[in-house]
C-alpha cells in the first residue's frame, strides 16, 4: 500500500458514510492513529484529507465501526448501486420479514410463545448487528452516540421481555437510517453530477494522427480536436473553427455562446455545431470544472453557525438525555412504583432522545443549497457564507462590469450623411488605440462600414486625432477642441451637453475645420441590471449603493436610471473600503458585488463578497465569497432567495428535531410512552428533516 509522506496532505474518496455522528467519531478516530498530524472528514463531499503518514487500511480501520471504505480521490467513480439492491436497505427488508411473520405468530399464539419469540430476535440480529457491533464496541470505551443509546435499548427491551417492541424500534431505526442516507447520497448528487460533466478522454492531433487519450496525460499545448456533438474535454484556446458552444456546466446559462479564434473555452462545456481545434491550456487538474467541484465540495465541508450550534448542543444533549434516561428508570421505584414500568419507559427516553434529526438538521441543507447554487452557475464557498447572504440589508455595487457591461459601446450617432461621417470617423479611430476609439471602430464594423486610407495620421494627446482622406484634413476628439477650430451650433451644443449628463462621452468631427457631427460612447447599462435591482428591493433589500471611481455626472446619471438609493463616485480603492465599512456599521450585513480583482479590498470588507465571474476566472473564483458564473447578476436574486429559504429551512428542521422530542418526552408524566412512539418521533423527526430540506432542490432562478 502507497505511504502518504509526512505532512503531505492526501484526499479520499469515502463510501458508506450516511451519518453525521459517525463522520465525527470517523475523523476524531483517524486523528488518534500515530503517525497522523491532523485529518478532515467532509461529511458533505463524503471525503477525507489526511495529514501524516498512514495507508488506505490504516484509514479503513478507523472506519470499520460503520463499515467505511476509502479510495484515491482522483479514482473514477464506480457504478452506482441502486435503492433497492444496498445491502442495508437489502438487510433491512429482511428484518421485516421476520417482524411481520413474528407479529402474526404471536397473534396466533402468544407474545412469549417461543416460536414468536425466535423470529423477533432474528429481525432484531438481522436488521441490528451492525448497529449492536458499533454501540457495543462503543460502550466498552464509554463513548455515547445514536447506536450506543439504541443498543442499551434494546437490550433493556430484551431483559424485561418486550422481544416484539425492541425488533419494531430495530426495524424502525434501520429504516431511519437508510432514510438519511438516501437523503445526503440525493444532495450530493450536485457534485456527481458535476465530476459527470468532464468527459474521462479526447481526441488530440500528434503530428499527422488523431490519437484518443485518456484526460489526464493531455498536456498543456496539446491540440484537441472536437466535433459538432461532442463534449470539450479541457480548457484551452480555439485555434481553428469557429460554433455555438453550450456553457451551462460552467454558467448555469443554457444560450450558447460564439466561439471563433482565439476565444477561451472551458473542459464540460457541449460543442454543438462546428468542429473545433483547441490548444490546452490547463492540466485536467487545474480546469475550470475542476476548481468549482473542488471549491463546491470545500464549501459543503465548511461548517456554517447554525451547525456548530448544533454540533455543540448535541454534545452536551447525549449525557443529558441519558442522565434523564437513568433517572426516570431508578427514581420513580425507589419511590415505591413498578421497577418494569419505569425501566421500561427509561428506555424509551433513551430511544427518543436520539440525536438523529437534530445532527442531520443543518449539513444536508447546507449540502442541498451549495449543490443547487452550483448547478445554476453560483459558486458559495461555505455555509456560513450561505447563511450571511439570507441576512444581507444592503448590497453596494462596483458600476463598471457590474452594472455596466465593462466596455464602451457607441450610443448615438449625428449626422447628415451617417454612413459617409462614421467611415470618416472610423478611419481616422483605427490608427488610434484609446478604448473609445475602438468602440467606433466596433460599431462601423458592425454597421458593414469598411476603413478608407488616412494619410499624415497624427494622435493629439488630451485632444483627440486627425489626418487626411481624399485631400481633405478630417479632426476627431474633445468638444473643447472641436469647438476651438469648428463654429458649432447652440442646438448641437444643447444636445452634447444633454448626453453628457446622461453619463455619456461625446467626440465631435470636423471636415477641413467645418463642423461635420458628433458620436456618443459610453459604457452601456447591462439590460439585466434595472429588473435586477427591482427583484432585490422586493426581495427586501433596504438599501442599493453605487461605489465607482467614474466621475459623479456620470454615476450620478447611471444610479439615477437604475434607481438606487446612493451613490458615492470618484472612489480609490481604499475609499471603496471605508465605505463598505461605514455601510456595515449603518445596516450590519452588507454585501459587495465587483469584478473580484480591483475591488478586491471592498470584497474583503463586506459580510459577503460577491465577484462577477466572467465564466470561470481564477481570479472571481478565488477572490470572492460567492462568485456568479455567467458574468451575469440575473444570479444575485436567486442566491439571496435560495440563502434565505436555506435559514428559513435550518430553523424549522432543528425545531421539528427538538419539538418532536419534547412532545414524546412530555408523555412520561402520564406514562403514555412507549417504545413504539419513541421510536417515531425520532424517525418522524428525522424524515422530516429530510424531506424539508430536500425542498431547497426545487429553488432556481
Amino acid at each position: 500500500m502507497r505511504k502518504v509522506e509526512n505532512t503531505v496532505k492526501k484526499e479520499y474518496r469515502l463510501e458508506n458514510l450516511s451519518c453525521a455522528n459517525c463522520a465525527m467519531k470517523f475523523e476524531n478516530n483517524i486523528k488518534s492513529l500515530p503517525d497522523v498530524e491532523d485529518a478532515i472528514v467532509n461529511f458533505g463531499a463524503s471525503k477525507v484529507a489526511v495529514i501524516g503518514n498512514v495507508t488506505i487500511d490504516d484509514i479503513e480501520k478507523a472506519g470499520a465501526f460503520d463499515g467505511i471504505k476509502v479510495a484515491p480521490v482522483k479514482q473514477r467513480k464506480e457504478e452506482k448501486v441502486p435503492f433497492y439492491k444496498r445491502k442495508e436497505n437489502v438487510v433491512t427488508v429482511i428484518s421485516f420479514v421476520f417482524l411481520v411473520i413474528g407479529i402474526i405468530t404471536s397473534f396466533v399464539y402468544e407474545e412469549t410463545h417461543p416460536a414468536a419469540i425466535g423470529l423477533f430476535v432474528l429481525s432484531i440480529a438481522v436488521g441490528g448487528y451492525e448497529m449492536f457491533k458499533s454501540g457495543l464496541m462503543n460502550l466498552s470505551r464509554f463513548y455515547f452516540d445514536m447506536k450506543t443509546l439504541m443498543t442499551i435499548a434494546i437490550i433493556g427491551a430484551a431483559i424485561i421481555g418486550e422481544w416484539r417492541e425492541g425488533a419494531v424500534v430495530v426495524f424502525l431505526f434501520a429504516v431511519s437510517e437508510a432514510l438519511e442516507a438516501y437523503s445526503m447520497n440525493k444532495a450530493r448528487q450536485s457534485i456527481s453530477q458535476l465530476m459527470d460533466i468532464a468527459p474521462s478522454n479526447a481526441t488530440i492531433r500528434r503530428g499527422d494522427k488523431l490519437v484518443e487519450v485518456d484526460t489526464e496525460f493531455i498536456q498543456i499545448n496539446d491540440l484537441l480536436i472536437v466535433k459538432p456533438g461532442q463534449k470539450i474535454a479541457m480548457d484551452g484556446i480555439v485555434l481553428k473553427g469557429t460554433s455555438a458552444v453550450n456553457q451551462a456546466s460552467i454558467t448555469g446559462e443554457s444560450v450558447p455562446a460564439i466561439k471563433t479564434i482565439g476565444d477561451e473555452v472551458f473542459a464540460g462545456t457541449l460543442n454543438e455545431e462546428g468542429s473545433l481545434e483547441i490548444q490546452v491550456t490547463k492540466r485536467v487538474e487545474d480546469t475550470t470544472i475542476a476548481k468549482i467541484i473542488h471549491l463546491v465540495e470545500e464549501a459543503q465541508a465548511e461548517k456554517a453557525p447554525s451547525q456548530k450550534f448544533v454540533d455543540k448542543f448535541a454534545k452536551y444533549y447525549t449525557p443529558v438525555i441519558i442522565a434523564i434516561a437513568f433517572l426516570v428508570a431508578i427514581v420513580p421505584p425507589l419511590l415505591g412504583a413498578d421497577w418494569q414500568t419505569w425501566i421500561y419507559q427509561g428506555l424509551a427516553v433513551l430511544v427518543v432522545g436520539c440525536p438523529c434529526a437534530l445532527v442531520v438538521s443543518t449539513p444536508v441543507a447546507i449540502v442541498t443549497a451549495i449543490g443547487n447554487a452550483a448547478k445554476q452557475g453560483v459558486l458559495i464557498k461555505g455555509g456560513i457564507h450561505l447563511e450571511e447572504i439570507g441576512r444581507i440589508q444592503a448590497i453596494a455595487f462596483d458600476k463598471t462590469g457590474t452594472l455596466t457591461k465593462g466596455y464602451p459601446e457607441v450610443t448615438a450617432v449625428d449626422s447628415e450623411s451617417k454612413k459617409d461621417f462614421i467611415q470618416k470617423v472610423m478611419s481616422i479611430e483605427t490608427y488610434s488605440q484609446h478604448p473609445l476609439g475602438q468602440a467606433i471602430v466596433k460599431y462601423g464594423a458592425k454597421e458593414h462600414i469598411h476603413a478608407v486610407e488616412v494619410e499624415e495620421f497624427q494622435s493629439i494627446t488630451g485632444k483627440g486625432a486627425e489626418g487626411v482622406i481624399d485631400g481633405k484634413k478630417w479632426s476627431v476628439g474633445s468638444v473643447s477642441w472641436i469647438t476651438s477650430i469648428s463654429t458649432i451650433s447652440t442646438e448641437v451644443i444643447e444636445r452634447v451637453e444633454q448626453l453628457q449628463l446622461e453619463g455619456n462621452t461625446v467626440m465631435l468631427a470636423a471636415e477641413d475645420g467645418q463642423y461635420k457631427g458628433f458620436i456618443a460612447v459610453a459604457d452601456p447599462i447591462r439590460k439585466t441590471s434595472t429588473v435586477v435591482l427591482q427583484d432585490l428591493k422586493k426581495a427586501g433589500i433596504k438599501h442599493t449603493v453605487m461605489l465607482t471611481g467614474d466621475d459623479a455626472r456620470t454615476a450620478n446619471a447611471i444610479a439615477a436610471k437604475l434607481g438606487m438609493t446612493d451613490v458615492e463616485a470618484g472612489l480609490m480603492p481604499e475609499q471603496k473600503l471605508n465605505a463598505i465599512k461605514v455601510l456595515k456599521e449603518k445596516y450590519g450585513a452588507v454585501a459587495m458585488v465587483g469584478d473580484g480583482v480591483n475591488d478586491a479590498p471592498a470584497l474583503a470588507a463586506s459580510t459577503v463578497g460577491i465577484a462577477m465571474g466572467g465564466a470561470g476566472t481564477d481570479a472571481a473564483l478565488e477572490t470572492a465569497d460567492v462568485a456568479l458564473m455567467a458574468d451575469d447578476l440575473e444570479k444575485l436574486p436567486y442566491t439571496i432567495r435560495l440563502s434565505r429559504k436555506a435559514l428559513h429551512i435550518i430553523k424549522e428542521n432543528i425545531m421539528f428535531a427538538l419539538g418532536l422530542k419534547i412532545i414524546a418526552l412530555l408523555l412520561i408524566i402520564p406514562g403514555w410512552l412507549t417504545l413504539w412512539i419513541a421510536i417515531f418521533a425520532d424517525m418522524g423527526a428525522t424524515l422530516l428533516v429530510v424531506l424539508n430540506s430536500l425542498r431547497l432542490l426545487k429553488i432556481n432562478k
